[in-house]
């Protein structure tokens, strides 16, 4: 009797662990389920409209050999698709309006506007649509005067954060030089002491802040 008492026994626990475990899957599977879903929500790639307000794209050249001379460009547009999880998912596209170029000097901005420079009436726009995102840089092509190239541009890409209007935003800046030859623009000087008036060598440089969408 005492054994089968122990049996019986040895039943019942048997079949309270084996319905715990049947229990215990399907909340496992549950929990992991969630899980992922939580994570897709979280690290999906956002898109990011930019903010002309807190946006300057804007370019440095040496004049004379001896100083140096900023501009801007008043009028762009643009979406940064953005995954802080997955840089491979994220992309950047720019476009900026070169009549709206900005270096303080009316004379000298009509000069940048006609065919001796950016030729404005034929190629009213740059444009940069990016082909990679790694970590610290922005690869893509820029097309300016009608000439696409790749160049690579050392970022820093901070947020998101909230801004003031509750909503989220990402910020970007950071710099890279071209030579403007390279893109069909081409005038320059002579000066008698030697050297030329305009460095083919362009500072360009981005501070964007965009807002998600």
């Amino acid at each position: 009797m005492k054994n089968l008492t122990n049996s019986k026994k040895q039943v019942v626990l048997t079949d309270t662990y084996s319905c715990s475990g049947i229990l215990r899957q399907p909340i496992q599977a549950m929990f992991i389920a969630i899980s992922l879903l939580m994570t897709s929500v979280v690290f999906a790639a956002d898109t990011y409209v930019i903010d002309p307000a807190h946006t300057n794209f804007g370019f440095t050249a040496t004049h004379m050999m001896i100083s140096k001379v900023p501009g801007d460009f008043e009028k762009f547009s643009g979406t940064i698709t953005y995954d802080p999880q997955d840089l491979a998912n994220s992309k950047a596209n720019v476009s900026i309006d070169v009549n709206s170029i900005n270096t303080r000097i009316e004379q000298r901005d009509h000069h940048l506007r006609s065919a001796a420079f950016f030729d404005v009436a034929h190629y009213p726009t740059i444009t940069f649509v990016s082909t990679k995102f790694t970590q610290g840089y922005i690869t893509g092509n820029l097309t300016m005067r009608g000439v696409t190239k790749l160049i690579t541009i050392p970022v820093s890409i901070l947020g998101p954060a909230k801004t003031m209007g509750d909503r989220q935003a990402i910020g970007i800046s950071g710099s890279v030089t071209v030579n403007r030859q390279d893109y069909g623009i081409k005038w320059n000087q002579n000066l008698d002491q030697g050297g030329v008036f305009v460095s083919d060598d362009i500072l360009l440089t981005i501070n964007i802040e965009a807002d998600k969408q």
